[in-house]
């Protein structure tokens, strides 16, 4: 169960991530729609797991791992705007979220044996 700390520290991470991928980092997501489904703060919050759905793209973890290369640029401009509200920054990294993927599976179960 996570703290009410992690819960604000994940909310306003996935806020502000989820900006610089819409203004600053639209390159690197090569014309497909990027949401930030969920950010996992680990308890001493010097760690938060990013995960992302994307569409239209076929291989949403390749474009996790192109937005996992510039990792140290996407923690920087983060660090400049929220600056004021941390001492210290949590380390990043970006997962690919595959449950709409699971989900439709399971639709898809359910409508086969119906």
């Amino acid at each position: 169960m996570e703290s009410v700390r992690q819960q604000k520290v994940g909310r306003l991470i996935q806020k502000e991530i989820g900006l610089l991928l819409q203004s600053d980092y639209k390159h690197l997501c090569d014309k497909n729609i990027v949401s930030v489904t969920i950010v996992r703060v680990a308890p001493d919050l010097g760690f938060a797991r990013v995960y992302l759905s994307a569409f239209p793209t076929k291989e949403p973890k390749a474009l996790v791992e192109s937005l996992n290369e510039s990792i140290q640029e996407i923690s920087h401009s983060l660090y400049q705007r929220i600056k004021n509200q941390f001492r210290k920054m949590p380390e990043i990294r970006f997962y690919h979220d595959d449950s709409l993927d699971y989900a439709d599976r399971i639709n898809q179960i359910l409508d086969k044996e119906n």
